[in-house]
């Protein structure tokens, strides 16, 4: 299994805005497409107005054929037009577990 961390700093006082919009019009077409949502986060110390995200794929070919899967549907491309103001920074990372990890 790998993992990937998907990471949006948002504009200040755009994280209530940016959740609504994803979950309104995000959440259920991604979870159905990309399958194995983890888990979504927002910061809470630290650096403020980071929502992360994190989605569990059996390869790194699954993540891709998922992704654009996901790409080829304008119901998610016209969300993502939407919340692309909200959004300052955005930076991902493949996570690959170690021998040890709970998740596998």
């Amino acid at each position: 299994m790998i993992v990937e961390e998907r990471n949006y700093t948002l504009k200040p006082g755009k994280a209530g805005e940016f959740m609504a919009l994803y979950q309104q019009r995000g959440l259920e077409i991604q979870t159905r497409i990309l399958g194995n949502l983890i888990g979504y986060f927002l910061s809470e110390i630290g650096e403020l107005n980071v929502a992360m995200h994190m989605w569990g794929y059996d390869s790194l070919e699954e993540r891709t054929r998922r992704r654009s899967l996901l790409m080829q549907e304008k119901e998610w491309r016209d969300y993502v037009a939407a919340v692309t103001p909200l959004i300052d920074r955005m930076s991902n990372r493949i996570l690959v577990p170690t021998a040890f990890s709970p998740i596998r």
